[in-house]
This record gives C-alpha cells, sequence and structure tokens, in this order.
C-alpha cells in the first residue's frame, strides 16, 4: 500500500563523479555561507582532488574550495562566533577550521583525549561557539563493547572534554530547538538518543534512547533539526530520510526518484535558515549528488550542517 507521506526529492545536479583512485565518492556536510553558497565535502576524494566545495544553486556551478593531502573530511559548519567554515577530519583525527574560501586553515582540536585518539565525524555549535562532536567507533558484532564517544570542545580554550562514551557509533548529532539537548544517532544500532545538557552544557544530565529507526539494509547517518523540533535523520546504504516529530512520531519519508539508480546514501541534511528549501546529498555508485525536497517547517541556524 502507498504511504501518502512519502515525499520525493527532486534532483538539483551532480557535484562528484566516482574518484579512480578511491572507487567511490561520498558527499557529506551541506551547509549555506552567508553568501547563499552550499558548502559540501567529499569524504572519499583523493589528494590533489577537491574535498571541499561550493554550489551555486541558481547557476549550478560548482567550485573547488579546500583540499589537502591527508584528511578525509566528513561534515562541515560554520561557527556561529567567527564565520569561519569548520571541518571534522575523521581519517586525521582532529578538527580544522578555513575562511568561506579556503584559505588560512587551522587546527582547533587534535590529538589523544582521555587516551584514545579522535575520531570526529559530525559537529554541532552552540551560540556560543562551543562544538559538539560525534567521536566515531565501529561496534564489532555481535559481541563488541561500544566505545564511541559524544565529545565537547571549549570555544574559548580548545580543552575538550567528554560528555558521553560507551556508545553504539555515534554520527549525527543536533540541538533541540531550545538548546538544551542533544540528537545523537548512532550507525551502529539505527537510533537516535536525546543526552540533556547542563545549564553550561558541559555535562550530559540524562539521556536515553528516544528513537528506534527500522533501517533494514540501511542504517542512521547524520541528522538536522528545523524549527519546530522535527528531526531529520538521514540513512547510509539507502538513498531516503526519515523524519520524526519532536516526540519521536515518524512523520515521512524522503526518498529519491525509483528511476533513478546507482545511489545508496542520502547521509546529510541542510535546510536554507529562514526557508523550507531542504538539500541532501547523496551518493553511490552514480556519483554524489544534492537533491531537494521542502522541510516541514523552516531551517534555523541549527539546521544549516552538521
Amino acid at each position: 500500500m502507498p504511504d501518502d507521506r512519502a515525499v520525493t526529492a527532486e534532483r538539483v545536479l551532480q557535484v562528484t563523479s566516482v574518484h579512480e583512485a578511491t572507487g567511490m565518492t561520498l558527499l557529506e556536510g551541506p551547509t549555506f555561507g552567508e553568501d547563499g553558497r552550499l558548502f559540501l565535502v567529499d569524504v572519499t576524494a583523493p589528494a590533489g582532488e577537491p574535498k571541499v566545495m561550493s554550489v551555486d544553486l541558481d547557476t549550478r556551478e560548482v567550485d573547488e574550495v579546500f583540499t589537502d593531502d591527508t584528511g578525509a573530511y566528513t561534515s562541515a559548519q560554520f561557527g556561529p562566533v567567527d564565520g569561519r567554515l569548520y571541518l571534522t577530519d575523521y581519517a586525521g583525527g582532529r578538527v580544522v577550521s578555513i575562511t568561506p574560501d579556503g584559505d588560512d586553515p587551522r587546527t582547533v582540536a587534535e590529538g589523544r583525549v582521555k587516551g584514545r585518539a579522535m575520531h570526529p565525524d559530525d559537529l554541532a555549535f552552540d551560540e556560543a561557539g562551543n562544538m559538539f562532536v560525534t567521536d566515531s567507533a565501529y561496534t564489532p558484532y555481535p559481541s563488541g563493547e561500544p566505545a564511541g564517544r559524544v565529545l565537547r570542545v571549549d570555544g574559548g580554550t580548545g580543552r575538550v572534554t567528554v560528555l558521553a562514551d560507551d556508545q553504539p557509533n555515534p554520527n549525527g548529532i543536533s540541538f533541540d530547538v531550545g538548546g538544551d539537548a542533544l540528537w545523537v544517532s548512532h550507525l551502529d544500532a539505527n537510533r537516535i538518543d536525546r543526552l540533556v545538557l547542563d545549564q553550561d552544557r558541559k555535562a550530559v544530565v540524562s539521556g536515553h534512547a528516544a528513537i528506534q529507526v527500522d533501517g533494514g539494509v540501511a542504517q542512521t547517518d547524520s541528522n538536522a533539526v528545523d524549527a519546530a523540533g522535527n528531526v531529520y535523520q538521514g540513512m547510509h546504504g539507502r538513498p531516503e530520510v526519515r523524519v520524526y516529530g519532536p516526540d519521536g512520531t515518524h512523520l515521512t519519508t524522503v526518498s529519491v526518484p525509483a528511476e533513478d539508480d546507482g545511489l545508496q546514501s542520502a547521509t546529510n541534511i541542510a535546510i536554507r535558515p529562514g526557508t523550507t528549501d531542504a538539500y541532501v546529498t547523496v551518493s553511490g555508485p552514480a556519483g554524489g549528488f544534492v537533491y531537494r525536497f521542502d522541510a516541514l517547517a523552516e531551517g534555523t541556524r541549527q539546521s544549516n550542517g552538521g
């Protein structure tokens, strides 16, 4: 029986093709700059090829913003205080920042945290410029102990602290509309947890598994939250986005047209602030693409990247 809640996204443009050196392409981290450009990262881009790009959605022009020799960048978001673009380098175990034009790269956080190197995946900012980062760690099936973490990077000192550990491979991270709790999706558990923070956002005071996702062959990847508090959950392994109300109700599923072959993931979402224009990164053997759909509510700064 057809699901009358289903939404079909429309293709905007192809951004990348499969790289010969790595055998794949994987777009992530969509985030809008102040000039309206949509910034993206290609996680699997090899050295010398564009790892951060920007798209002019009016002209469909794609420009290279940044590359380096070693980084594997999995997410991007603009800092609310300095306007720089922050990138999580999963392979390098660090968070870096660049200008919107790709200049002046700076390492913001790196090194071992409580005796273990970071594998930063996604990030979210509070209004004061503090970063909240998912620290990925694969959970061996079936008997492995979860070892992922959620980290906080102080916006003033750069000090990294652990907010939550023993997590089953955390990936997506977004604040709720009140800014006092985090929605954290777990790749190896197909669930979204709600972590309530203290007043200073320096510790988790309570948490629980809030939304169970029936992923089948797919896994919960990155997420975003709109102005009404709805959670947009990207999926790795199937090109679709699950949308849940803040109470956990499944509201709709966003998918790509059935005839669009060669696509395996819809990993990350950005809703242009002040509008319901939502854009999702979709990738697979056919290449890396941007698709568009109408969000259920307007985007905010919190909806824009991560």
